[in-house]
């Protein structure tokens, strides 16, 4: 702690997944989530003691750093949230807007299993994460179901989006089961900002080196081309 009551933090890990780019990331952490994460501990960290009974756990609470955000001195009380169209604005604190006073996000995830490799050590692999590749985790905490749970909680604005979901069609032809899976997971969630409408506008995104192109019309995701990097 410096002495102007200024935390300084740093990462004690980064995630290592197929998301390279920005657009193509869940909104929201997901528990029925496929996506697999990896979390990949710095050299300082890797400690065996440091995960004694990490295993007893089904869920963890990951604390990490907006890294790919513009740095900025300034701050709004108000953001636009991209899922009520981009217009609408509500307090900064009311949302999971990335553009915060400080730039920390807080993430639900589900751990699949404690790996060891020889050049890694110990890692965290982890599902339904929402992070970008090379995003740096500032903590670890366990998820506690009897406390960390409220099934009767108020959702506010979000509750209209919560069951949001795109049919996803093939105009190709489909890719292996576990590709297509994992690329319809991402596409029905509509990566694109709801203020966006036009039907023939083509997008593309990019997850572990397949670059997919789409339009978006119609409550349907149209996937119009898909090639390996």
């Amino acid at each position: 702690m410096s002495t102007d009551n200024q935390l300084h933090i740093k990462p004690i890990a980064y995630a290592r997944n197929g998301f390279s780019q920005k657009f193509s990331i869940p909104r929201q952490s997901r528990e029925e989530s496929s996506l697999v994460t990896r979390i990949v501990f710095e050299p300082e960290y890797r400690v065996r003691e440091a995960l004694r009974g990490i295993e007893g756990y089904s869920h963890l609470w990951l604390i990490w750093g907006f890294s790919s955000n513009h740095s900025t001195d300034s701050w709004s009380p108000t953001v636009r949230p991209p899922r009520l169209g981009g217009n609408t604005r509500e307090g900064v604190f009311a949302t999971r807007s990335p553009y915060r006073p400080n730039p920390l996000g807080l993430s639900s995830v589900r751990l699949l299993r404690v790996e060891e490799t020889t050049t890694e050590g110990l890692t965290l692999l982890v599902a339904g994460a929402d992070l970008m590749n090379g995003t740096p985790i500032y903590d670890i905490k366990p998820y506690l179901s009897y406390t960390d749970a409220h099934p009767d909680a108020r959702n506010g604005f979000a509750e209209a989006t919560k069951d949001y979901r795109l049919e996803v069609e093939w105009t190709i032809p489909e890719p292996d089961e576990k590709t297509k899976s994992v690329l319809e997971e991402i596409l029905s969630q509509n990566p694109i900002p709801s203020y966006q409408n036009d039907p023939d506008r083509v997008y593309g995104l990019e997850y572990d080196g397949i670059e997919v192109h789409f339009s978006v019309g119609q409550n349907k995701v149209l996937v119009k081309k898909m090639q390996k990097k």
